[in-house]
């Protein structure tokens, strides 16, 4: 039985080969970008964005050994964390791979919360997720290191930056950035690993740029501080529109998903 479910599990073959020369072609332009800014893409890391994914293209995904993967909203996560939990158990379990590619699939998978949380979700989320992107504001951190003390544990953290000042996107406000990145730095449960921003909703490159060297300047400033220290190194910006120009700024962590899994269904 278990050898069945595993072979339903796979994507059919033209799906599989769409997404698999969709994931190439952003992995190829992630090491061009890295490139052209003076070194090599071993240090960005790209979190496969899972909003609109299907179940069968994330399970595909892991198995070509990709490790990082991201949702939006705490109730999908769950869900995407126990299916891929499962498909790696049942591949513990067989012994062997389906493929050759299948070789390098990993033993786990690191989850990224990219979306905003409630601070009713924060306990759901904490067991499962290796970063929180979208640590916005004041409160929210609150919320969080009040749940890790409890669990006597330490998460890590991204301040999220509303540089581009959209009223739909959460975020703090540039100015008060550095005031709050401080607080956080005080708590002793939660680890400050860096800023993440969402660039702004336009068609012209040179907002998005600006938005982009606003937020990598804040980042320094941070830095200089010596808010967070050493482990304060993570700059989170650019998704499938404009990674390419996150990379220019310094970004070392990309959010993609449509680029990878394509648009999403149409309702």
């Amino acid at each position: 039985m278990i050898a069945y479910l595993y072979r339903m599990a796979a994507v059919p073959i033209a799906g599989a080969a769409q997404l698999k020369d969709a994931y190439r072609r952003v992995m190829d332009r992630v090491a061009a970008a890295t490139e052209r800014r003076g070194h090599g893409g071993r240090d960005v890391v790209v979190v496969a964005v899972t909003k609109n994914a299907s179940p069968d293209q994330i399970r595909q995904l892991v198995e070509w050994g990709h490790i990082d993967l991201g949702e939006n909203r705490v109730q999908q996560l769950v869900q995407r964390v126990a299916h891929v939990d499962e498909f790696l158990a049942r591949h513990r379990v067989l012994g062997r791979a389906r493929s050759k590619e299948a070789t390098a699939m990993p033993r786990q998978v690191r989850w990224h919360m990219v979306g905003h949380v409630q601070r009713n979700k924060v306990s759901q989320l904490l067991p499962l997720v290796r970063l929180v992107h979208s640590v916005d504001s004041l409160r929210l951190a609150e919320e969080l290191h009040a749940q890790t003390s409890r669990m006597d544990r330490v998460v890590d953290v991204l301040l999220q930056v509303n540089v581009s000042q959209e009223p739909t996107k959460f975020g703090v406000a540039a100015p008060a950035a550095l005031h709050l990145a401080e607080q956080i730095d005080t708590m002793v449960h939660l680890r400050l690993r860096g800023l993440m921003t969402i660039g702004p909703l336009t068609s012209d490159a040179r907002l998005t740029q600006l938005c982009f060297a606003r937020t990598a300047e804040i980042f320094h400033d941070i830095s200089d501080a010596g808010i967070g220290r050493a482990q304060f190194n993570i700059l989170s910006m650019g998704m499938s529109d404009d990674f390419e120009l996150a990379l220019a700024h310094g970004a070392n962590v990309l959010r993609i998903g449509r680029a990878i899994f394509g648009d999403p269904p149409a309702v």
